[in-house]
């Protein structure tokens, strides 16, 4: 790496001011360090763009390996970057070594040999090697085609341990064929570790990354010269170059700092652009102030708001009544009162005179949003209609009539509201539940719903905590508003996780509480992948209960492959009481709200995450009596007991995120990778959340002082945001 790269510091602290006519490195420059300065020719990225197949062993086969892991280029390749690196230092002698001992020797082939075994899928290959200390036996396994290279008179640089029956070897390099340029990249000084596959080794990665190292300087570098002067930063090829072969441990961390900042400056960057396009492209949609229809549904509510709830009704106020849309992100711990919310933002658009419709991810979810609407607004008559793929031909054309003239003020429903027929005569507000289950795409097809050109309101909510570490990174284009005050009323949940041996006395326990008028909820295992698995597992699970523990009392079932009026009808039953246990599948999760259920016991605890167990226990604690979450599991790995132990110490949902984002990390942590989540190829979260809020600050900077981060003197800042992470992640 060159004299560009900045000394070891801390990751997220501002650079020291450059010297005066310093530029990056900090040091002073006269005119003789000037005139006798190396020149580079301007960067040809089309040099980056080469086919993988253009290295040397970078066959059909091996490439088509390399192409599902991401690698299709040579730049692809200098951007995966290694993710370890191992300390072999210059080579020994072999008469200094012991038992016992790693180390690297470099020695000359007498002879060699394939040894027989008898194990079939065995092979040994022995050689006698030595160096001018003595002489060795070394061994290597099921690499029998080494025979014929391992000629006589033949130097190797073997690195291994050498025991009692001679070396083994771990890697090897036969030297002057390759060119003693790249001898001893396997075997000697810092040694790279890039993320490999089963169909290719992490040996071949680096060797061909050795062949590119080269080409790293043709990289575009894509920090604005001021920014990268000011953090002293080095150049991106030189960091690449550094990350895959450095010098000593010290530069390779500070590569890896400096490319990681980078990465998340430009995934910043994309969420501010996709924020300035949503603000910019599309004007909104101004309401007036609140009036008599929100006013008197306020007064209406059974119970007081929370301060939370306040706050977040004067923030969605505001947003309503400016000119732009408004695009929040409605965070709230499960009951924290995140509909009332949704249903004032509805109802702000109905009272002046348009339209509003709040999207769910599950036809289930939806049932359950419009039987809160039902309940909430009982006394206000405003039309409204639920439109999922369940319903009826008829109805469904009546609504879309309804809708496209704005004769019906509100619509709840699933994925079936973004459909291209699905037309509305006013739109205003859009409210997306649990959005996470929507991919970028999806949201932005409801914003295409508003009149005349204008983008409608979108509130979106969740009622998975997200840590700060990922808000910043799936969500950082949103306005946040986070709920973590539970309304008055709201019961602890004791937490218990059990092995099979305390069953009887679970369902003793829960047969108690029944007795005493109370009712439970029994939670069908996770199967991965499967909603007819699960449904299947689901019914079983209630004809056995029903049949045994449960045999005197009444025993429900529900789960997502039921038609939707049984699911309506059993969640119907179940709420007025006539259910005393549910049987279910997550498809509870969210929604359903039963004051009297007060005990919920969990089969397969182990198979979900975090987030989800603290939702599913949400489901219970929501009246006067005391409530318990019964986790029956097998953990069977240290994360799944790591997991079960947070679930039954912390109530906390937001505590709970954080750890589950440190267990899992970013990708899983909302369950999947596919709705919008960055994928990182140099920073890794939670450990880098200073350099995350070092580069997010800087972003902010530079479009408060630029106005745009498409202003001329940032050069090519948005075209490597969209090389790097697409052009979807700036689409609005």
């Amino acid at each position: 790496m060159s004299d560009t790269v900045a000394p070891p510091r801390e990751p997220g602290v501002e650079g020291e001011p450059a010297a005066p006519g310093a530029f990056a490195t900090g040091v002073a420059q006269d005119r003789a360090s000037l005139r006798d300065a190396a020149l580079r020719s301007a960067p040809r990225p089309s040099q980056l763009a080469a086919p993988i197949q253009s290295l040397r062993g970078a066959g059909p086969k091996l490439a088509g390996a390399a192409e599902e892991m991401g690698l299709a280029t040579v730049g692809d390749l200098l951007m995966h970057v290694p993710h370890s690196y191992r300390d072999r230092a210059a080579p020994r002698k072999l008469a200094d070594l012991r038992i016992g001992e790693e180390a690297t020797v470099e020695v000359e082939v007498r002879s060699a040999r394939v040894r027989p075994t008898r194990r079939r899928r065995l092979v040994i290959v022995e050689a006698s090697v030595a160096d001018d200390s003595g002489p060795a036996k070394a061994t290597w396994f099921n690499q029998a085609w080494l025979v014929d290279r391992l000629t006589e008179g033949t130097r190797v640089l073997l690195f291994g341990k050498l025991d009692r029956s001679g070396f083994r070897v771990e890697a090897h390099e036969i030297l002057g064929t390759d060119g003693d340029a790249r001898a001893g990249i396997h075997t000697t000084g810092i040694v790279p570790v890039h993320p490999a596959s089963e169909r290719l080794r992490a040996q071949r990665l680096r060797d061909w990354a050795w062949q590119a190292r080269g080409l790293a300087r043709q990289a575009i570098e894509p920090l604005p010269a001021e920014l990268r002067a000011r953090r002293r930063l080095a150049l991106e090829g030189d960091a690449l170059a550094a990350a895959h072969f450095p010098e000593g441990m010290p530069q390779a961390e500070d590569a890896r700092r400096r490319l990681a900042f980078e990465e998340l400056f430009l995934h910043q960057a994309a969420l501010a652009a996709r924020r300035s396009e949503r603000r910019t492209t599309r004007p909104g949609i101004a309401l007036g102030p609140p009036g008599e229809l929100t006013g008197g549904w306020l007064e209406s509510l059974p119970f007081e708001l929370t301060t939370d709830q306040r706050r977040a009704l004067e923030e969605i106020d505001s947003d309503l009544a400016a000119g732009q849309p408004m695009q929040r992100l409605l965070m709230g711990e499960v009951g924290s009162g995140k509909t009332v919310l949704a249903v004032y933002s509805m109802l702000r658009a109905v009272e002046s005179g348009y339209q509003a419709a709040l999207m769910a991810p599950t036809e289930t979810l939806a049932e359950q949003h419009a039987a809160t609407l039902d309940r909430l607004l009982s006394t206000q008559h405003v039309p409204f209609t639920l439109l999922t793929s369940a319903t009826p031909a008829a109805r469904r054309r009546e609504a879309l009539t309804r809708l496209a003239t704005g004769e019906l003020a509100m619509v709840v429903g699933t994925h079936a509201l973004i459909e291209r027929d699905v037309e509305f005569g006013r739109l205003a507000v859009g409210v997306v539940d649990e959005q996470h289950r929507f991919g970028v795409r999806q949201r932005a097809a409801l914003d295409e719903k508003g009149p005349d050109g204008r983008a409608p309101h979108a509130l979106h909510m969740t009622a998975t905590p997200i840590p700060r570490t990922l808000s910043l990174t799936a969500y950082g284009d949103l306005d946040a508003t986070v709920l973590r005050e539970l309304p008055a009323g709201r019961q602890p949940v004791d937490t218990w996780v059990v092995g099979e041996e305390k069953r009887p006395g679970a369902y003793g326990f829960i047969r108690d509480r029944l007795r005493e008028g109370r009712q439970a909820y029994v939670v069908c295992p996770l199967v991965e992948g499967s909603e007819a698995l699960e449904a299947k597992a689901a019914t079983e699970e209630a004809e056995r209960l029903r049949a045994t523990e449960f045999a005197d009392f009444d025993v429900g079932l529900l789960h997502g492959q039921m038609p939707a009026r049984e699911k309506q009808a059993a969640m119907e039953r179940f709420a007025a009481g006539k259910c005393d246990v549910l049987v279910a599948t997550s498809v509870i999760e969210v929604g359903i709200d039963v004051a009297n259920a007060s005990v919920m016991l969990i089969e397969g605890a182990e198979r979900y995450g975090l987030s989800q167990l603290h939702q599913l226990r949400g489901r219970v604690g929501r009246g006067e009596h005391r409530s318990q979450c019964i986790l029956f599991a097998d953990p069977g790995s240290e994360l799944a007991t790591r997991r079960l132990e947070a679930i039954a110490t912390e109530r906390d949902g937001f505590k709970l995120a954080e750890v589950d984002l440190a267990l899992r990390g970013e990708g899983e942590i909302l369950g999947t990778r596919q709705h919008g989540l960055p994928r990182f190829r140099v920073a890794e979260l939670p450990d880098d959340i200073a350099v995350l809020t070092e580069a997010r600050r800087e972003v902010i900077a530079l479009v408060d002082r630029h106005g745009s981060l498409a202003a001329p003197e940032l050069g090519p800042l948005l075209d490597a945001t969209r090389a790097r992470f697409g052009d979807e992640a700036i689409a609005p």
